[in-house]
């Protein structure tokens, strides 16, 4: 029986999935304790086929986690907390099972405006397991810079209709491995994997510039 007191008794399960887009861009990850905010930045880099190549943030309760030097001019309205200083342990989850999960905000890409929902509850550890891991997931991850919600649904109508004038255009942009209905988990998970060994429990790209 899972025991909410006993640390190495769970791992915490998080339902993901973008706002804004039906039917839903969804994930469904299982996270070690130890994993800080930083680290789950990369594994939902990872999950939704993100490049990293915008910045972030995490929403908890109003305070706003990250890396802070990207704002070191405070031209941000909230402070950024280090993203390193708080692991999955950390967080406040419901004792009772009937309460309603933890839910996070993650923002990517503040221009597209990428909000993904978390909602996170512990559940038991499996003994031979590997975490962090995605076990479900539906439809791929949007394109990068393809304009938000609004760009994308916009890019799709092109995409999926051959007698749209822009239909050629964005198969060539977005490339022949696209496609909206694809979910590979084990691409994944081994995206996951080399991110977790790149990243080594900081940021990727503070690793890389290091």
């Amino acid at each position: 029986m899972l025991d909410p007191f006993d640390p190495d008794s769970f791992i915490v399960r998080a339902e993901v999935h973008i706002l804004g887009i039906e039917p839903k861009i969804s994930r469904t990850l299982e996270l070690p304790i130890t994993l800080n905010l930083a680290q789950l930045h990369e594994v939902l880099q990872a999950a939704f086929g993100w490049t990293d190549s915008h910045l972030h943030q995490f929403n908890i309760g109003g305070l706003i986690y990250g890396a802070p030097e990207f704002d070191e001019d405070g031209l941000s309205d909230s402070r950024t907390f280090e993203a390193t200083e708080v692991r999955m342990i950390d967080l406040h989850f419901p004792y009772d099972p009937e309460e309603n999960p933890l839910a996070i905000l993650y923002e990517y890409d503040f221009g597209d405006n990428w909000r993904h929902l978390l909602r996170l509850e512990r559940v038991a550890r499996e003994e031979s397991a590997k975490y962090p891991r995605c076990i479900a997931g539906k439809r791929s991850g949007p394109p990068e810079d393809v304009g938000g919600t609004s760009g994308y649904a916009d890019f799709l109508e092109a995409w999926l209709d051959p007698d749209h004038e822009e239909h050629k255009a964005m198969r060539r942009w977005v490339g022949r491995k696209f496609h909206p209905e694809t979910c590979n988990l084990d691409d994944i998970n081994k995206a996951i994997a080399k991110a977790m060994r790149v990243s080594k429990g900081d940021y990727r790209f503070r690793r890389e510039s290091a």
